[in-house]
């Protein structure tokens, strides 16, 4: 319990350090936006100052107006002064917050890019969606307003109260005894608006995870006849999500009248003490004071509690982006680090080396170990080359790691030891799943993600190649026929007939294929083969099959069995 307890506390100060050191990502807009509020204040003591003896030589002396207009001139050249400090402070906050939200969302991405499917795949989508977009901007309103609000908060009263002391010294002790009162308060409700809006973002990212995977199998769903109950689901979570809101709100504008009224009675106890002393009710030692005086003190009152009032009424603020935090590690594990150096986009340790005349050798995987995300071996650690020309049927039982072995080879999981070296450019490989991913779009849009400038009688000739040509004349469109999200409008082999189609667009060094015949008759078995065997001359061809006519085409056969990998392989000569 303890250790759970000390580890939470780490996490929580890690938290801290990093939101509080998030300027860094943007320092010169950031200091602006921290500065101006300072130095709008330092004129605001000038303009107090200025404005009591404006007014004391008008109303005490007597003295006539035309003889004050360069008074008042100097006191509206430092109003308009100080509105364009606070503007432009405001506007290198607003800059520096965007500035920051993009380097940190570009991080996130890149993180999620980094683990691969094998991570993405375990994590809601919409749940990554709420952390890159929604948590990332719950920042904004602690980077454009709790942090400028907090520095000034906390300069700018003592300064104040620093200023009056040689004009009066009960003001300044009133305001340093009764300004700490307000961030006290509020830190004390603060505690329950952090507790609320962390269970605010947790039910946020729920309810968007809900809604996502819903939306993603409801074809599955309606089939099923379970639409009604999940309509009731997303009911559920969708009112857990606005009783968590009201909350947050409550507290809200409880922590707003609370610092109204602290401020309210301070303001008011310095003009009660000065009332009293100007009627002479406090002795002679508290009279004697000037007009100016007094209304300097009175002036500088309220400018006082002001600055905790703004900090206070940004609190929530603070309170929502750690909610936001802690939301993004929980789900990543590991925050962006505060730095402008570009993220690695992947961690898997895959050498890039160029090809040579003197080997065909496209891959070489020495000490090669694959585990599951759950530690579980697929592969011990063992050495194996791809080459050109040399197809390879890679066989296993269902489950034995196959497509994992694919996946790990291109960087798309990382490996457990070991390392990849690739002999050719980086990213001149295709891999094609047993289920290829296929966007909402036409099918001349899915074959040109692999050939942007690809004509119709290139997409036709593939077409013809994957033996896909014929049902796709049979469509109302054609190669302009939109299929729906995940290939939605065609069958599974047809889908994959698609993909290969695409895979004959490119010019790949590697080609990693998973089970590309599992859904064809044998005839088209053959035709599809034949052409993919041609395709891949002067190129590495690698095809994980349970099809034992498949792998007996291929003149090299690996068996993944036991968490070995038995490699029946023609010697080749470097």
């Amino acid at each position: 319990m303890s250790q759970s307890t000390s580890l939470s506390k780490s996490e929580a100060a890690a938290q801290r350090r990093w939101l509080s050191g998030l300027w860094r990502l943007a320092p010169a807009t950031m200091l602006w936006a921290i500065c101006a509020p300072l130095v709008a204040g330092g004129l605001l003591v000038l303009q107090a100052w200025f404005l009591a003896h404006t007014l004391d030589q008008a109303i005490r002396l007597s003295v006539p107006p035309s003889e004050l207009w360069g008074a008042m001139v100097s006191i509206a050249c430092l109003i308009a002064l100080r509105a364009v400090l606070l503007w432009s402070g405001e506007q290198a906050a607003s800059h520096a917050s965007e500035q920051i939200k993009h380097q940190v969302r570009h991080q996130l991405f890149a993180q999620l890019m980094a683990r691969g499917p094998a991570w993405s795949k375990q994590t809601p989508a919409g749940s990554l969606a709420v952390a890159i977009l929604d948590q990332v901007q719950a920042l904004d309103g602690y980077l454009q307003r709790f942090l400028p609000a907090t520095i000034a908060a906390v300069f700018l009263p003592l300064a104040f109260a620093l200023v009056v002391l040689p004009v009066d010294w009960v003001v300044a002790l009133l305001f340093l005894v009764t300004a700490p009162l307000i961030p006290l308060f509020m830190a004390l409700i603060g505690m329950r608006a952090e507790a609320a809006n962390q269970k605010h973002q947790q039910v946020l990212s729920r309810l968007s995870g809900v809604f996502a995977d819903r939306i993603r199998g409801l074809f599955t769903l309606s089939l099923l006849g379970r639409t009604q109950d999940e309509v009731a689901s997303v009911r559920s979570a969708s009112q857990s999500l606005s009783q968590t809101t009201m909350k947050v709100l409550r507290i809200a504008f409880v922590s707003s009248a609370v610092l109204e009224l602290f401020a309210a009675l301070g303001v008011a106890g310095v003009a009660v003490y000065i009332g009293l002393s100007y009627l002479g009710m406090l002795g002679s030692h508290f009279s004697g004071y000037t007009l100016q005086h007094g209304l300097f003190c009175l002036l500088l009152a309220p400018e006082v509690y002001n600055p905790l009032r703004q900090m206070a009424a940004s609190y929530h603020d603070r309170a929502t982006a750690k909610a936001a935090v802690h939301g993004l590690q929980q789900l990543y594990t590991q925050l962006p680090p505060l730095s402008h150096e570009a993220p690695l986009m992947t961690t898997s340790p895959v050498v890039l080396r160029q090809s040579t005349s003197q080997t065909s050798q496209v891959l070489n995987a020495s000490r090669f170990a694959v585990q599951t995300p759950d530690g579980r071996d697929i592969l011990l650690a063992t050495d194996f080359a791809l080459y050109r020309d040399e197809p390879v049927a890679l066989m296993g039982a269902s489950g034995s790691g196959k497509t994992t072995l694919l996946e790990t080879l291109v960087g798309l999981r990382t490996n457990a030891s070991g390392q990849v070296v690739h002999y050719f450019d980086k990213n001149q490989f295709v891999l094609i799943g047993q289920q290829p991913f296929m966007a909402l779009g036409s099918i001349a849009d899915f074959l040109r993600l692999a050939q942007p400038k690809a004509t119709e009688d290139q997409m036709w000739a593939a077409l013809e190649q994957a033996q896909a040509a014929d049902f796709v004349r049979a469509l109302d469109q054609g190669l302009n026929t939109v299929l729906g999200t995940r290939g939605h409008g065609v069958s599974g082999g047809q889908a994959h007939r698609l993909a290969l189609a695409r895979l004959f667009l490119g010019d790949p060094d590697l080609i990693l294929l998973d089970e590309p015949t599992a859904y064809l008759d044998a005839q088209t078995r053959d035709l599809v083969l034949a052409a993919i065997l041609r395709f891949a001359q002067g190129r590495a061809l690698l095809i994980a099959t349970h099809d034992e006519a498949v792998a007996n085409q291929l003149p090299h056969r690996w068996n993944l069995e036991q968490k070995r990998l038995q490699i029946h392989q023609k010697e080749v000569s470097a």
